[in-house]
């Protein structure tokens, strides 16, 4: 296939006409003006996630000087094309603006508090989920030494949920982590805080499981066991960032495996009633995050990077 020529859908449809979840894939901005590109976004998915147009360090760079232009391009996609948008993140340990370090902790509180305000007022009505507080636990189960932990104590994470249910009370409201697809010692101290939130009355709605997944460490077990204990806390749930990395060169040995995960993904999703959504953090080879940041390791995605549709989409799409 040559470049910029795009793949037809499957027979049985775009992704998003075969399920009644929706079905996305992380966006940055300027891939948007890649024709190809946007051609096979609007045909297979139903919602869109901006990479890092609506993270703190970019939307604020410098104390109370703001560039929308990403994220503005992203949510007018979004709307022009018929798309619902997940909001990723509002607090966040990395990617922060540095000039944070420098406040004290009632400071950074109601700067906090503004930052919330502000972001999920300039998109309200228009962000259907917001990923409210981001990456919180060590992979131990115990919080995040993070600058909002360390300046806000333990109270930070009702606090963002309280805010940001009044800033926008329209969007269902996340917490999201990596790492908890299956019942671990992560996964269970994310489930003992949002047990705990529910119980004084926090207003979350659901639980994003980020599910990057590489072939070579096993399908994570109790992954549908584990959807199912936060659903029966009267959560959703979203598959917010799936991939599944293998080791390259890719052959069809690894793509067959790959796309057996994949599906593990699409149908432990659908056999829990409250898992609301599949996204994917990316959909092509071509601008996937993983050969950069895992060496030796990429062809993570549902599409190659001439934008053919690989195994895993044929699985999900038969």
């Amino acid at each position: 296939m040559v470049l910029g020529q795009v793949a037809p859908a499957s027979a049985a449809g775009p992704l998003k006409d075969i399920t009644n979840r929706y079905v996305g894939s992380a966006v940055a901005a300027q891939n948007l003006n890649e024709a190809d590109f946007k051609s096979v976004l609007t045909r297979e998915f139903d919602n869109v996630t901006p990479e890092n147009e609506m993270k703190w360090a970019v939307v604020e760079p410098n104390r109370g000087q703001f560039n929308w232009s990403g994220a503005d391009a992203i949510v007018n996609y979004a709307q022009q094309n018929g798309k619902s948008v997940r909001g990723h993140t509002l607090v966040w340990h990395s990617q922060y603006p540095g000039w944070l370090n420098n406040l004290g902790s009632s400071e950074l509180r109601s700067v906090t508090q503004q930052h919330i305000n502000t972001e999920m007022g300039r998109y309200r009505g228009r962000i259907r989920a917001w990923d409210v507080v981001n990456e919180m636990f060590n992979e131990d189960g115990s919080r995040r030494q993070s600058i909002f932990q360390q300046k806000l104590g333990d109270g930070y994470v009702a606090d963002a949920f309280r805010w940001a249910r009044a800033a926008d009370p329209s969007a269902k409201l996340y917490i999201n982590d990596y790492n908890t697809e299956g019942i671990n010692a992560k996964s269970t101290g994310l489930y003992n805080l949002v047990r705990t939130l529910k119980q004084q009355g926090v207003p979350i709605d659901g639980i994003g499981i980020q599910t990057h997944l590489a072939t070579k460490y096993g399908f994570p077990t109790s992954f549908r066991q584990n959807m199912e204990r936060f659903a029966a806390l009267g959560l959703d749930i979203a598959i917010t960032e799936a991939d599944v990395r293998i080791p390259l060169p890719a052959d069809s040995a690894k793509l067959a495996t790959q796309a057996s995960y994949f599906r593990q993904i699409w149908d432990a999703c659908h056999a829990v009633s409250r898992c609301v959504e599949f996204t994917t953090w990316g959909f092509t080879d071509r601008h996937s995050w993983v050969p950069g940041t895992f060496p030796g390791e990429g062809a993570a995605c549902l599409f190659d990077s001439n934008l053919r549709p690989k195994p895993a989409y044929t699985r999900l799409n038969p």
